[in-house]
């Protein structure tokens, strides 16, 4: 997969130059408080398969640690632009929003719900997918679904 993304205001861009390894929709308090919003939508990718944005256009915090990610946000716009994931043990892993992927469609689609319990808004595409609710069960979740697409690459 190669697709552009970008921020809102389109100043700061990357590339993404490899597979997507999970999409899955988070309602932690966190993401809703960094994307502003009821849920973060969001696709993971393998660090090595993404070409990061200059340096100064994304501005990072770290909202709690851990787990050890770090959000970035546009120093234009002040909107989420990409996250970045550093865990023992893992590869480095890239979060990006899929509002900021330019062909949402090339996307795998959803394939669980994290932090469930603390969602603000139903999500239609919610229906049938696997719902974890509650902190170990939507970290270990989460797990379940990534290692086995980190393995095959």
């Amino acid at each position: 997969m190669s697709a552009e993304c970008r921020c809102p205001c389109q100043q700061t861009r990357y590339t993404v130059t490899g597979p997507a390894l999970l999409r899955a929709v988070c309602h932690c308090t966190l993401c809703q408080q960094f994307n502003r919003a009821d849920y973060a939508d969001i696709v993971i990718f393998r660090e090595r398969d993404v070409q990061m944005p200059p340096e100064g256009q994304v501005a990072y915090e770290t909202l709690r640690p851990p787990p050890a990610v770090q959000r970035g946000r546009c120093a234009a716009c002040g909107k989420p632009a990409v996250e970045r994931f550093a865990a023992p043990g893992l590869p480095r892993l890239v979060i990006v929003p899929v509002a900021n992927v330019a062909e949402p469609q090339a996307l795998p689609p959803v394939a669980l719900h994290m932090f469930y319990n603390r969602r603000r808004a139903d999500v239609a595409e919610a229906e049938g997918l696997p719902t974890y609710s509650g902190y170990w069960p939507s970290q270990l979740g989460f797990m379940r679904h990534l290692l086995p697409r980190l393995l095959r690459r």
